[in-house]
């Protein structure tokens, strides 16, 4: 079999997949949706007696896992007298999404047929991200505007952010986020493998997103000064950050805080096709000791408090991305928003950091690091302000306690408006029941070790 050309039908495909405003020149497909290549030949063949096999390889070292078998279908007569095929290529659902090779087998020959993207499909139904909503498939994967709240929870400021994730460059640095990881260093089959699952892929990217892995796009910086790089205020829009991350080798651009690691990975999430979007808490909790209270000690006459590391911040800010996880539930009961949070801050001890925040209560040995957010201590767990006394022995006595400080105002930017929807109550618990009672769901996430 002699090949003469291949016509990939790119702005076709691309508009098909909603890809089109990445790229109308290079292939870039999502996942469980089929697309469409023309084969010419010199030589006419017949595909009942000699079917064409197409192959997909993804990574550069991968497992069987990473080889995928597409069976082209033919949108004409299987026998082409004039050497012309149309094919309709299907990659499945839950194929790894990353950059492909496809070739066509035919006989005893192999012959490349084009080289392609391949993203998650929040529009595929058997694809765990699927989103069913059509507004919110285009405010939460396809909308490159967007507003971060900021402030106090008295004082709600917004600034407009431009996640830019369709600019010039997005593939390139989208892959190499992905490439860059240490777990492909370390064992790049098995990284290329996991690539199915969108929770996996979420916590690269999270970890990525920061300087404390090797090669992370942002630097975290909390104050002056900043003559080195810029100030986190600077920023208003993700791809100047990726651009030169890019462009520098891949060297962190200096200086990012919350609202800048959220935004930045909500870009880069989105690009790859997992409904995203950035969440900012008011009154925000930092737990040091994994105790589910912020601690503060104060000695017997009120002198001489005991330091403690733990802080409640003005506000934080984190991303969610939606997604099944069949992992914690078969039931799907944990499927939807995923909280992820790519600041900086304490890593996980060695456990798996993603960890449903509900199954944290039963699980106590997979204690990881959490903003957390609600307002009961046991049974759904989340933090609350805890005043304790030390005593002249070290014994510890607590005064008092307030369940309802932390964590208020939750908000996101509303779905096809410039409103603030306040998103508390999926996240603390109502009067007399939890909040998978009443279907809102979360579960919570941080950068891997």
């Amino acid at each position: 079999m002699s090949q003469s050309s291949v016509l990939l039908h790119c702005e076709l495909n691309n508009t098909d997949h909603h890809t089109n405003q990445i790229s109308v020149d290079q292939l870039i497909l999502r996942r469980g949706q089929s697309f469409k290549v023309t084969l010419t030949l010199t030589k006419s063949f017949n595909g009942d007696l000699h079917p064409l096999v197409v192959t997909a390889m993804t990574g550069q070292y991968c497992k069987n896992e990473g080889l995928l078998l597409l069976k082209p279908k033919h949108s004409e007569s299987s026998l082409t007298s004039k050497g012309i095929t149309k094919l309709i290529i299907f990659p499945p659902a839950n194929a790894p999404i990353g950059e492909y090779t496809l070739q066509v087998k035919y006989k005893d020959e192999e012959i490349l047929l084009a080289n392609l993207v391949l993203l998650f499909n929040p529009w595929c139904l058997d694809d765990w991200v699927f989103l069913p909503d059509e507004e919110e498939r285009q405010e939460y994967v396809l909308n490159e505007e967007g507003i971060v709240y900021r402030g106090s929870v008295d004082y709600i400021s917004s600034m407009y952010w431009d996640f830019g994730q369709f600019e010039d460059s997005m593939v390139n640095i989208c892959m190499k986020i992905l490439d860059l990881s240490h777990k492909h260093v370390e064992d790049p089959a098995d990284d290329v493998s996991n690539r199915y699952d969108p929770m996996y892929v979420s916590r690269i990217v999270s970890a990525m997103i920061n300087s404390e892995d090797e090669h992370g796009v942002v630097k975290g910086r909390w104050g002056g000064p900043y003559f080195d790089g810029y100030s986190p205020g600077h920023w208003n829009g993700s791809y100047p950050i990726l651009k030169q991350w890019l462009k520098t080798y891949y060297r962190p651009v200096k200086y990012g805080q919350c609202w800048v690691f959220a935004s930045v990975m909500c870009s880069v999430m989105r690009f790859l096709g997992i409904p995203c979007r950035v969440v900012t808490n008011f009154v925000s909790a930092h737990d040091n000791n994994g105790n589910l209270t912020i601690d503060a000690y104060y000695g017997e006459w009120g002198l001489g408090p005991r330091r403690s590391h733990e802080s409640v911040w003005n506000f934080h800010v984190w991303v969610e991305g939606w997604m099944k996880r069949p992992d914690l539930s078969n039931e799907g009961k944990f499927d939807g928003w995923q909280v992820l949070d790519p600041t900086p801050q304490e890593m996980s001890g060695g456990k798996d950091p993603l960890v449903d925040i509900y199954e944290y209560m039963f699980l106590p040995a997979l204690k990881a690091f959490f903003y957390l957010v609600a307002d009961v201590v046991f049974l759904g767990g989340f933090f609350y302000l805890c005043l304790c006394q030390v005593r002249p022995d070290g014994s510890l006595v607590k005064i008092n306690s307030d369940p309802k400080r932390v964590g208020q105002n939750i908000s996101t930017k509303s779905v096809g408006t410039q409103k603030r929807q306040d998103i508390t109550s999926t996240y603390k618990h109502r009067e007399g029941g939890f909040p998978w009672q009443t279907g809102n769901t979360l579960s919570f996430s941080l950068e891997i070790d």
